[in-house]
């Protein structure tokens, strides 16, 4: 019944959208169209190629993210913003305040979905994802989102996509400065800074500050969070232009794990509560301290060369306290474990650009990474206190080599071919190599026909390769890149002087070798069989993207999106099945009002398909726990007034749905059952700001 009346409401808006083009091609100038909008298919996207490009002229789907666009959505945080956009979708275990906020493009992973800022990766080496939560929205100028396979130029984990997050510059001849300070739901307070302008001559900086705390909105689910970041730039036109940006990110957090179920009793160890029925657990908590530094040189000094050289360093620090009710024998209610995580990337990155002659250009480029992983670990008694010489440690160290080149060619305006190559040698893997091709057929100045081909891979994870081996788990070095395909098919088309903006994109993708946690009968332990990982999995998917940007037409621009994915999984020697966690289908909708008096309303509303949540076998094909499909719905209203002042006031899930994000199990003690429960999403939230700019 869902899926039918879905089915009637995408047709019904479908029909819509006609009798609105017609309109549209008809009364153009009754709809206030306005000269001097941007031209959609002449943007210019750096991420595609590391070069300069025009939207129409590079054979990928994007997606291009402004900062006036992030001023007026209602999103808290950069997921949140994500999550707007087609093909993406955003997840986290239960939208609590410290929760990781992990971007899938396409239905893949976390882990293949490459997040840079300022062309520095942030994934975790230790996770292979990136957690966008802990990166502000105020610090970003601009956000590039590239679908599909980028492993030649940025290697390993660029599988569904890679999203460049350019941070904020100062501007010539203009001092910026804005202060912002934030109320809402759930005891939630911001504060926030940002100062940028050119000191002298060509030289200047951009700082950023911001402080978030929040209650959240169950037990067990608080966040206090501080970020500030500076960047130095020295421009000098194309000759040459200079940046130093670093940040630093630190963060403390409650981790209170599943929702239990209705009726659950309050669990007490030692007098100790240690869950309820809003939260698993409301002793674990963990902290992230993160610091980035990255020094660029660009440099253009003919129309013919260019270059560009990068280093930079990383260090991502995660502490987590955890405490059992009732841990595993021998050990007794109420102990546990302190583990601190501690990886530090050091990297450097040349890259060469050469235009022999008009239509074709080179881009020749070379990187290294090298990579310190540590773990420590301390036993905890049943108070929560060390035990004494239970502290351990591990270390280890990998490095990559890698060097790629990539050209392109437009022998007449209707058509540009794209290939490119990368080596890739990893310390522990060993080598492989990673094609990639494109060709773009450009059959009118705002039409363009995209297709796309490249192969991907992605490297196993620090603790895939080395946790260390216990009476439960244990790393395997023995692993293999996971490896595949990723080809689409975009086309792209701007009518009635960019007002109308259509894209529509077919994809496909397979990965090989997937690494997976389980069982493995090689290893065994006093309690079962050790859980390992292995290359064992396959994975693969096709679908539909169909987005479209209607306006400004009479103050108003929407946006609608529609994904299509079929994404399935087959264990070796099984038969396949759905994804997990992967919905059929997604429906995105964004409506904004810009006044000529400084108000802007923006509304936001998602659908998210069911999603199989848990199978009980490898070999099961059917779910045994299923996620339900939701909608919600977001609004943000923001007014400014006397040039310098802004009020803005947001409601969040406006209308309270509640919905899962992810499934785990629950043990009940009091009762001895155990249950598949789900990480909640939040529920509705009012935040009200106050903000001073100059």
């Amino acid at each position: 019944m869902t899926q039918r009346w879905f089915v009637r409401f995408l047709w019904s808006c479908f029909v819509s959208f006609c009798f609105l083009a017609k309109a549209l091609i008809l009364f153009p100038h009754w709809a206030g169209a306005e000269e001097g909008q941007p031209v959609l298919m002449e943007e210019v996207v750096v991420t595609a190629t590391k070069t300069t490009e025009k939207r129409r002229d590079i054979p990928n789907a994007v997606i291009l993210i402004g900062d006036t666009d992030i001023q007026a959505s209602p999103a808290k945080s950069l997921g949140e913003l994500l999550s707007n956009e087609l093909g993406v979708d955003w997840r986290t275990r239960g939208n609590y305040g410290g929760a990781a906020e992990q971007v899938h493009i396409r239905g893949m992973g976390g882990d293949a979905t490459q997040v840079l800022v300022n062309g520095v990766i942030v994934n975790s080496p230790s996770l292979g994802t990136a957690d966008v939560s802990r990166i502000p929205l105020n610090n970003i100028q601009r956000i590039e989102v590239v679908k599909g396979s980028g492993s030649v130029l940025y290697g390993s984990g660029a599988m569904g996509g890679t999203i460049n997050i350019i941070t904020k510059r100062p501007k010539r001849d203009k001092i910026d400065m804005k202060v912002s300070a934030g109320y809402g739901s759930e005891d939630t307070y911001l504060l926030s800074a940002e100062q940028g302008m050119f000191v002298w001559g060509d030289f200047g900086y951009y700082l950023t500050a911001n402080r978030r705390e929040t209650d959240g909105f169950r037990d067990n689910s608080d966040l206090t969070h501080n970020d500030v970041s500076l960047k130095f730039v020295l421009e000098k036109g194309d000759a040459l232009d200079i940046s130093l940006y670093g940040d630093y990110i630190d963060r403390e957090y409650g981790v209170p794990g599943v929702k239990p179920p209705p009726g659950t009793k309050d669990y007490y160890v030692n007098q100790e509560k240690f869950y309820d029925n809003e939260a698993a657990s409301l002793v674990n908590n963990g902290s992230d301290e993160d610091t980035h530094v990255v020094l660029q040189i660009n440099s253009r000094p003919t129309d013919w060369l260019g270059f560009s050289l990068k280093g930079d360093y990383t260090s991502m620090r995660n502490y987590y306290y955890r405490r059992d009710a009732k841990p595993w024998w021998p050990s007794l209610p109420g102990e546990g474990e302190k583990t601190w995580v501690i990886n530090e990337v050091q990297g450097a990155e040349g890259n060469v650009d050469i235009k022999p002659f008009e239509s074709a250009s080179l881009v020749l480029g070379a990187d290294y990474k090298d990579y310190d992983y540590k773990r420590e670990t301390e036993d905890l008694d049943i108070t929560g206190v060390a035990k004494p010489g239970t502290k351990e440690s591990d270390s280890y160290h990998v490095h990559t080599k890698g060097a790629f080149m990539e050209a392109q060619y437009r022998p007449c305006k209707l058509f540009k071919v794209l290939a490119g190559i990368r080596h890739e040698n990893h310390s522990m893997f060993g080598n492989i190599n990673l094609p990639r091709y494109g060709l773009i057929i450009n059959p009118l100045q705002k039409t363009a026909t995209k297709l796309s081909l490249g192969k991907h891979f992605r490297a196993p994870t620090m603790n895939e390769l080395y946790w260390p081996e216990d009476d439960f788990a244990r790393g395997n070095p023995d692993l293999k890149a996971e490896t595949g395909w990723h080809s689409d098919a975009t086309i792209e088309q701007s009518l009635f002087d960019d007002r109308l903006f259509i894209t529509l994109s077919y994809f496909k993708w397979d990965v090989d070798d997937k690494i997976n946690w389980a069982e493995n009968p090689d290893f065994p332990g006093p309690w079962g069989n050790k859980w390992t990982p292995s290359n064992v999995d396959a994975y693969e998917a096709k679908g539909w993207e169909f987005g479209t940007k209607i306006g400004p037409f009479w103050d108003l621009t929407l946006v609608l999106n529609y994904t299509y994915t079929d994404a399935e999984e087959a264990k070796k020697g099984c038969s396949k099945r759905q994804a997990l966690y992967t919905p059929e289908n997604q429906f995105k909708g964004n409506l904004i009002y810009r006044s000529d008096f400084g108000l802007t309303v923006t509304t936001t509303v998602q659908y998210m398909d069911e999603r199989p949540a848990h199978y009980e076998t490898n070999a099961d094909t059917e779910a045994h726990y299923i996620l339900s499909s939701y909608w919600t719905t977001d609004v943000k209203l923001e007014q400014r007034l006397y040039d310098h002042w802004v009020l803005s006031l947001q409601w969040n899930n406006l209308f309270d749905k509640g919905y899962g994000t992810y499934t785990d199990n629950f043990k009940d003690e009091t009762t001895g059952i155990t249950t598949r429960e789900e990480y909640p999403g939040a529920g509705r939230s009012v935040f009200f700001t106050v903000t001073y700019e100059y």
